[in-house]
């Protein structure tokens, strides 16, 4: 098998993946698997990889945030994508009807930090609106079709869209 036959089996597995982990019951037992799941493939590969990541193939980049009521840092995996050197996630808190705790943490406390590749910097926190929101919700969906599944059993909730601006070493 060649490499371009291996990556497409790959590829073919990840996409069989993420779209099972858009499911319903699926989403509700990964939402709170993945997290212990993560934390032991990052031991076990020294920090190379999550297990979010090989299962999926999707980009993932840890968000520090500082804790709204306890002001603790709080770090969770999440798919990032690249826009430049801004770095955009979606809190979809795999379509739960409530925004994730971090959502609530960078509203309080905008700058966090964002280790990636084995590097962390820091970055800014705001929530696209508009057009901007929107395209980068449609690349989002291009990335993870997963996120429109997360979209309707959202229900009501307008899932955010967040862009991290990284901050220069003299901010």
């Amino acid at each position: 098998m060649n490499e371009g036959e291996v990556a497409a089996r790959s590829s073919s597995w990840r996409r069989a993946v993420q779209r099972l982990a858009a499911l319903g019951p699926v989403s509700w037992l990964l939402a709170r698997l993945l997290r212990p799941l993560d934390g032991i493939t990052l031991r076990l590969t020294r920090g190379g990889c999550t297990a979010t990541a090989f299962l999926t193939g999707l980009p993932v980049v840890f968000l520090t945030t500082t804790g709204a009521r306890s002001g603790l840092p709080r770090t969770v995996p999440l798919v990032g994508m690249r826009a430049g050197e801004t770095l955009i996630v979606i809190a979809s808190n795999f379509g739960s009807s409530r925004h994730p705790a971090w959502y609530f943490n960078l509203r309080a406390q905008p700058q966090v930090l964002v280790a990636e590749g084995g590097v962390t910097r820091p970055y800014r926190a705001r929530e696209a609106q508009g057009e901007e929101r929107e395209a980068y919700w449609r690349r989002a969906v291009e990335i993870y079709p997963g996120y429109e599944a997360y979209r309707r059993r959202a229900g009501g909730r307008r899932i955010p869209v967040i862009v991290l601006e990284p901050l220069s070493s003299s901010s």
